[in-house]
């Protein structure tokens, strides 16, 4: 449905003759209100069931926290990838286990800070704290808290302008709100996420707030990437998802110029049902893949620790070590040693055994300081994830 421009335009006069128009949006929900269609309505539905099989997942994973481990490093990966970044999931294994990533360290790091600002929101929300700006802040402070935009004011809803695309507001393609703005914006988001003035049902809340804060741009620099973790963010603070599973990142990634077209037309032509469709979408075919990936992965630990209790009285400690890749598939042999509390020359032995059974690699061919790689896990985590 076309309601036509959503939001108001501001025209901000420079110093000389150029000027720029900043667009305001208007509060959430939309109005008029969404005009649920059959084919959206259906979309919406097996976006659901696509979601409520997800869920349901995670309590047939043996242990939840290996596979949630390598899933959150994967989506660091893509979102930092829409952003610019060439590192890969190896790159950010490699960097997390003190090895040499073979991308600029600034790179990783920012993919590392990513993963930090994950982990703390959702730690965050488990312990019963709300959705809030407080908290948006909390994420954006550890987001850019080391390397790349670390002098952008972390932490901090913008004091100046900023915009996209172009090498000025004047010819951007899009300017996001004036900074004495940006508050009064962002405080109807927080009251559109705590269901005010009315309820909206968690799956259309996370579409039509993904948008919202693309459109704000409140900070001055990591906005993608904290607009792309808000999605999950809402799915697991209003219980739709027990454990952080969904990540649209890598469907943004594949359909990038799609996505960006569809932001700037709910800004201009006010069409939020096309994006509730593409988004509903991407919903049901990244939840359909995270749940092929769980299974993918369960069988994998399963065979490879069958070929493992065939290997003779090394069983035992390989085990183990088996143990520890599958909860960091990049270790040292100091650091297996201390993962397992295994002596040094028996994790040795051990990743020698896994070895020739192919299920790790040496990753340096280096005579000291080796890394071992758990190569099939690796593997299916990584795919999508190479720099574009």
């Amino acid at each position: 449905m076309r309601r036509g421009q959503t939001g108001e335009y501001q025209t901000i006069s420079l110093t000389g003759s150029e000027s720029y128009r900043s667009f305001i949006p208007a509060p959430l929900p939309p109005v008029p209100l969404l005009q649920i269609d059959e084919n959206l309505r259906d979309l919406t539905d097996r976006a659901l069931l696509a979601l409520g099989r997800l869920d349901s997942v995670s309590a047939l994973i043996p242990d939840t926290s290996l596979f949630l481990y390598m899933y959150v490093r994967k989506e660091a990966v893509l979102s930092s990838q829409i952003e610019g970044t060439q590192s890969s999931l190896s790159d950010l294994l490699l960097f997390e286990s003190e090895g040499a990533p073979g991308v600029p360290t600034e790179d990783v790091q920012e993919v590392s800070n990513y993963v930090a600002a994950m982990n703390h929101g959702l730690e965050q929300l488990r312990g019963g704290f709300p959705l809030s700006l407080q908290l948006i802040r909390e994420i954006h402070q550890i987001l850019l808290s080391k390397g790349r935009g670390s002098q952008k004011d972390p932490g901090e809803f913008r004091r100046a302008q900023n915009w996209i695309g172009g090498s000025r507001p004047g010819n951007a393609a899009f300017v996001p709100p004036p900074p004495d703005r940006v508050m009064e914006c962002m405080g109807q988001l927080e009251k559109f996420l705590h269901d005010e003035p009315l309820k909206t049902p968690f799956i259309t809340k996370a579409a039509l707030a993904h948008v919202q804060f693309e459109t704000i741009h409140p900070f001055l620099d990591g906005n993608g990437r904290l607009g792309r973790l808000l999605t999950t963010f809402i799915l697991c603070a209003e219980g739709a998802l027990k454990e952080p599973m969904l990540y649209l990142s890598l469907y943004f990634k594949k359909h990038r110029q799609e996505y960006y077209d569809l932001l700037q037309g709910v800004r201009l032509d006010g069409d939020w049902e096309r994006w509730l469709s593409f988004f509903m979408s991407g919903v049901k075919e990244t939840a359909d893949s995270a749940v092929q990936t769980a299974n993918a992965l369960v069988k994998m630990f399963e065979k490879d620790r069958q070929k493992i209790g065939e290997i003779g009285r090394m069983a035992g400690s390989a085990l183990r070590v088996h143990h520890a890749l599958q909860e960091h598939p990049v270790v040292s042999v100091n650091r297996a040693s201390r993962l397992t509390g295994l002596s040094i020359p028996t994790v040795t032995d051990s990743l020698n055994a896994l070895t020739k059974l192919g299920i790790a690699r040496e990753l340096t061919g280096q005579q000291r300081g080796r890394l071992y790689g758990y190569q099939e896990y690796i593997g299916i985590l990584n795919q999508g994830t190479e720099p574009s």
